[in-house]
């Protein structure tokens, strides 16, 4: 039997010596999402950050395929998308140039007219070519999710997507994630909504 996608294996994690949380295990599988829950504080960014490579933990794994993930013969890093609080977007570029400029850093292929279709879906035509910093909270987070395109990468690491969306916009990502799934994708993200995606998913929720 071949190794899940991602498994988190024991991870602990303290702040100023005293553990966040720890024994946190867990798999998850192509086709398959993860909801990530707990209290304000119980270190559910803090997870999805060791988990992304983006901070350490004190003690435990991440494996990618059964491999320690962060070993760079692992190939996690060009097949996982981090998307935290902070939309790393800069505010005097517009959308697409935003768009553009995040693909290209990434080593991503994209062209302008795919960077402008996965505007449009998020909806943003006819504000492609506007300065990020003119935008709502709501269009700039948008302009963020765009970056998801299903099927690009394997794994989708999501801090919070569904804040400062409208009701419309929620319902559109769940079905972006859900066509993210169906493809063989893998999300693992966090919420303070009940979220109800389609497909194959649990929840994992991180003690206070």
């Amino acid at each position: 039997m071949s190794p899940p996608l991602l498994e988190v294996r024991d991870l602990l994690c303290e702040r100023g010596q005293k553990p966040l949380f720890q024994g946190v295990s867990w798999t998850l599988s192509e086709g398959q999402w993860l909801h990530l829950q707990g209290a304000n504080g119980a270190g559910k960014t803090s997870l999805l950050r060791i988990v992304a490579g983006l901070s350490p933990a004190d003690a435990g794994m991440v494996l990618w395929r059964g491999v320690p993930a962060h070993h760079a013969e692992s190939g996690f890093s060009q097949d996982r998308l981090y998307m935290g609080h902070q939309l790393a977007l800069k505010e005097e570029l517009s959308a697409l140039e935003n768009l553009l400029f995040d693909a290209a850093i990434s080593g991503a292929s994209l062209s302008p007219h795919q960077a402008l279709d996965a505007l449009a879906e998020q909806g943003l035509a006819g504000r492609e070519h506007l300065p990020l910093r003119v935008l709502s909270q709501g269009q700039k987070r948008r302009c963020a999710l765009a970056r998801l395109r299903p099927g690009a990468v394997r794994l989708w690491l999501l801090d919070e997507p569904f804040v400062a969306l409208d009701a419309a916009a929620v319902q559109q990502l769940g079905d972006l994630l859900g066509r993210h799934v169906a493809m063989g994708g893998s999300v693992l993200f966090t919420s303070h909504q009940a979220v109800d995606l389609p497909g194959q998913g649990s929840t994992y929720r991180l003690a206070s």
